[in-house]
């Protein structure tokens, strides 16, 4: 799909920026909705799902502290830095919330129309906090100097990478 879509080389490090947050933001999601996936009725044999099942076990604080390490995050911008943790905290609380939520329904009563209605909640809380996210990780980035942005696309572009392979 990313073949198809045009780029302009001076909207690579955006694209870049928007889409290890995307990736980010997913595998939040991700992990915060593997409980609601493991008590489904049936067995989950999806491989999302067991990419989720997995995520599970890396927590957001996990993430924050990998990250932040990765990123060589240095004391000037450490008042950056706490406002993306605090970003990637607050959509795995809201992420959380909406798992506990679908949780307490009992699954006999939902429609197909109420899951997917659950999805798209979802899916607007993920675009939501994406967008915050966004905005929080582009102020340390834009702070940032050239040779430790360099650092961040790597990190992203291995996290792309990683990504990637898991779906294939």
């Amino acid at each position: 799909m990313s073949a198809s879509i045009p780029r302009k080389p001076a909207a690579l490090p955006a694209l870049r920026a928007t889409t290890i947050t995307a990736l980010l933001a997913v595998t939040l999601w991700a992990g915060q909705t593997a409980p609601v996936l493991a008590q489904a009725a049936t067995p989950v044999t999806h491989p999302a799902a067991s990419a989720a099942a997995q995520a599970k076990a890396e927590t957001v604080e996990d993430r924050i502290t990998d990250l932040h390490a990765s990123l060589k995050i240095t004391a000037a911008e450490e008042a950056d830095w706490t406002a993306v943790a605090l970003v990637m905290r607050n959509n795995a609380a809201a992420m959380e919330k909406l798992a506990t939520d679908k949780a307490a329904k009992d699954p006999a009563t939902l429609t197909a129309i109420d899951d997917l209605k659950t999805y798209e909640v979802f899916a607007q809380a993920h675009v939501a906090g994406l967008q915050k996210l966004i905005t929080a990780f582009d102020t340390l980035y834009t702070a940032m100097p050239a040779d430790q942005k360099k650092i961040a696309d790597g990190v992203f572009q291995r996290t792309s990478r990683r990504q990637a392979a898991t779906k294939n």
